[in-house]
């Protein structure tokens, strides 16, 4: 789980944009002004974590009510209402701005999942999503995967063995690592490997897992007729959406995608106000 709480991170980030109060809002001196507010979408995307938004408005506007169109996970479409809020619009003013970039970054993160996903239907193959997400934010990022229907890779490095480049080197080679690190832990362990003969001694030791990082497709089939199918695969690196669905017709178990979580667009969304 995350160190932070959702409602701590909202409050942080609530502090972040209003440190000594929102001095526009508060400065026109208006009593409460009850109405309605929509979110809409502006462009097609897959709704997700919604209750960021929700308790974002809340913590400012406490008996605010909020009428949710489309429930995580849904598609929806641009021009399509998403919740209908009612309360006390000066509060929900200040509230906008964090509710929205919280909201659009996931949403962005569960549309840009879902693509990947949607690239490779009718394979075997799941999308799984990386630790390259942002500080403190890892959980949420990861629900949003979830939403766009992809699948959570090790939580943290406490969390599974995973042997990279710069193990093997303090080691002094894949079958060194293994061993060293068997005598220390029962995890199931994944070896990242990028080449054939890098391959070979991985098989040769049995890791549970390998991970063919940075391999061109050639290879990368070469690599699958080497690994005995009580192996699980991951294929990683330069993963696109033009060429995911050609490395997922190769065979691969797992396919992880470090761009679904730390380059995702924001979904585009806008929050209007009918004042009264």
């Amino acid at each position: 789980m995350s160190p932070m709480s959702l409602r701590d991170i909202i409050q942080y980030a609530l502090k972040e944009d209003m440190p000594k109060g929102d001095v526009t809002t508060e400065s026109l001196a208006l009593d409460s002004r009850p109405g309605i507010a929509k979110l809409t979408a502006k462009e097609d995307l897959v709704l997700s974590v919604h209750n960021v938004f929700e308790e974002t408005i809340q913590i400012l506007e406490p008996s605010a009510k909020l009428k949710w169109y489309f429930k995580d996970t849904d598609v929806v479409l641009k021009g399509q209402q998403m919740c209908l809020i009612q309360g006390d619009l000066i509060q929900v003013l200040k509230a906008e701005r964090v509710a929205l970039n919280l909201f659009s970054h996931l949403c962005g993160i569960a549309t840009l999942t879902r693509c990947f996903v949607n690239q490779i239907k009718n394979t075997q193959t799941k999308i799984l999503d990386t630790r390259k997400t942002t500080p403190i934010f890892r959980d949420l990022e990861r629900r949003a995967v979830r939403d766009g229907g992809g699948t959570n890779h090790r939580l943290n490095l406490s969390d599974a063995v995973m042997i990279k480049d710069n193990h093997i080197r303090a080691a002094g080679s894949i079958t060194n690592a293994i061993q060293r690190i068997r005598k220390n832990t029962k995890l199931p362990i994944t070896v990242e490997v990028s080449t054939l003969q890098e391959v070979k001694e991985a098989v040769a030791c049995t890791a549970q897992r390998i991970l063919l990082d940075n391999m061109n497709t050639e290879t990368m089939k070469q690599a699958l007729e080497i690994i005995p199918k009580t192996i699980e695969t991951e294929a990683s690196g330069n993963m696109t959406i033009e060429r995911v669905r050609e490395v997922a017709q190769l065979g691969v178990n797992y396919i992880s995608v470090g761009l679904i979580t730390h380059s995702a667009p924001s979904a585009d969304m806008s929050l209007m106000f009918e004042w009264t």
